[in-house]
């Protein structure tokens, strides 16, 4: 038996999430084109009968902005070093600059194994990949390479089995029926969070968080869901309501059908905007929101 941790590493929107979903089978991290979209370390575990994996999906890497972006690379820099294996993932459509190279120099080619997960290469020339691969080595990257897409599942069990092979002896690290380390009521939020990024595109910045002030599950079964989502500024929450509440209750519904699948149960969800101006920079109400 073989099993260990991996801490999944990379730029914002390099496709983390998305691949460390499809490698585990479940959705345990939400997925959206917006940075910031990860702004936990969230666990994710594959079991298998002769090994298991567990992945830990870090935010993407990012310049110091305010206290949670702060928070976020603390929380990938920790994850970075308790780890048994760091899998970088790098965006192969976007390219290779030197800032890409700087950052795999730091994570790639430590005291910890680690590989490259070169993704999205279904949308990208297949000549590119082989001149990106020849780049990397040439600048001293070390390590090796998997092109891979998680949406067409290219090469995603060759990776996955080199991580297995890669792992420590021993036993299980987490029982069989864990898939993830985090609570309904968290996975609910980050649903609510994801629809809303989804749903508004570049009309309303990252800067959104949920606060769940009921969950609880009746005698009947269903859910009573209520929930704060807290904006930034006030022209923010008005875009968030929309005329006559139509674009609250279209994303409120977009989310409860999601969170229905989630639970396999019947959701009553109540949702209302508030605006907290700053609340990205000011360490109260970080800690009060369902981010951490």
């Amino acid at each position: 038996m073989r099993s260990g941790f991996i801490a999944v590493i990379g730029r914002a929107n390099a496709g983390k999430s998305t691949l460390v979903n499809v490698l585990v089978g479940e959705k345990v991290a939400i997925v959206s084109p917006k940075p910031q979209t990860t702004r936990n370390s969230i666990m994710g575990v594959l079991t298998k009968e002769n090994y298991q994996l567990v992945f830990v999906d870090t935010p993407g890497l990012y310049k110091s902005a305010n206290r949670l972006t702060d928070i976020m690379m603390k929380s990938t820099e920790d994850a970075s070093k308790d780890v048994d294996f760091i899998l970088y993932v790098h965006d192969g459509h976007g390219g290779i600059s030197d800032t890409d190279i700087s950052l795999m120099k730091k994570y790639v080619g430590g005291k910890i194994p680690a590989a490259i997960a070169y993704t999205k290469i279904d949308i990208m020339p297949k000549e590119r990949i082989a001149a990106d691969v020849k780049d990397l080595y040439e600048n001293g990257i070390q390590a090796d390479i998997f092109p891979v897409s998680a949406r067409k599942g290219t090469n995603i069990k060759k990776l996955e089995k080199f991580l297995a092979d890669c792992m420590p002896e021993g036993d299980k690290v987490i029982s069989d029926d864990i898939i993830s380390d985090k609570s309904e009521k968290f996975m609910i939020a980050e649903i609510m969070r994801e629809k809303i990024l989804l749903k508004f595109d570049d009309e309303v910045p990252h800067g959104i968080a949920i606060v769940i002030n009921k969950f609880e599950r009746g005698e009947n079964g269903v859910y009573d869901i209520n929930l704060d989502i807290v904006c930034e500024k006030a022209n923010h929450k008005a875009i968030l309501i929309g005329k006559g509440g139509k674009a609250i209750k279209e994303v409120s519904s977009f989310a409860r059908e999601s969170m229905e699948k989630f639970l396999a149960a019947k959701v009553f969800l109540t949702t209302y905007v508030r605006v907290e101006e700053d609340w990205r920079n000011k360490m109260n109400l970080i800690k009060d929101m369902v981010i951490l």
